[in-house]
């Protein structure tokens, strides 16, 4: 039984078709990249997993089971989303976006292990835990969203361009972290603008392209891949 399995997924904004009949699945504890040119309609896939896009047609199973239709009943199902731009509440502090992202749980002693663990992973958000979170540099901003979505306790984490608007290190941090998650048991689906990197850390990968799937296969042999590399990756 796959963690998630999407099945001729379609998605249409109007009379635009942004998602044609795309078909995957995320197995337990994999890493798994999709990675397509700007416009492709990768965030448009996050979103409508998310339950924030509806989607024209296709299913979408989690855990074997289908995947519910309203964004609070699929976070409660394990699914979050760290979206593109991170979408955080700039006024907030902190430590009140990370409660915010348990608001489905009840305050009990596993809601602060749970903050004490995003700290393990990200150490300089508890010293920022009072500073609100719009003055955070980007990085920053980027650990708490990440941290944000842990705090609902997801068994599928979906990351949209978390590298976005990063130093180059920091990328490198994001995505050790990223592998860190996973080995602790998490399953993630990955849709990065750096798309050499995202691939290199991931199981299997999925090239998107107009709405559609042009290839398929292991993470690193795709990142190999001369076609892929000259198209995609900058090769």
């Amino acid at each position: 039984m796959s963690a998630l399995r999407v099945e001729n997924l379609n998605v249409h904004y109007g009379t635009i078709h942004a998602v044609q009949g795309i078909s995957f699945s995320l197995e337990e504890r994999e890493i798994v990249s999709i990675v397509g040119s700007n416009g492709a309609g990768k965030s448009t896939v996050m979103w409508t997993l998310a339950g924030v896009v509806e989607r024209s047609g296709g299913s979408v199973e989690i855990f074997g089971e289908p995947l519910p239709a309203k964004p609070h009943e699929i976070v409660a199902r394990g699914l979050a989303l760290v979206p593109e731009r991170r979408r955080l509440f700039s006024a907030l502090t902190v430590s009140e976006n990370l409660i915010m992202g348990a608001y489905l749980r009840k305050t009990d002693a596993s809601v602060e292990e749970d903050m004490e663990r995003c700290f393990q992973l990200f150490p300089i958000l508890k010293q920022r835990l009072k500073q609100r979170s719009g003055t955070l540099s980007g990085g920053e901003q980027q650990m708490l969203a990440v941290s944000r979505a842990l705090m609902s306790k997801p068994k599928i984490l979906l990351l949209d361009e978390p590298s976005l608007g990063l130093a180059p290190l920091l990328v490198e941090t994001l995505m050790e972290t990223i592998l860190r998650i996973r080995s602790e048991g998490m399953t993630v689906l990955l849709v990065e603008q750096n798309a050499t990197q995202a691939l290199e850390i991931s199981d299997r990968g999925y090239i998107l392209e107009a709405g559609r799937f042009l290839k398929s296969g292991p993470g690193r042999e795709l990142a190999g891949d001369p076609e892929i590399r000259k198209a995609y990756l900058g090769g």
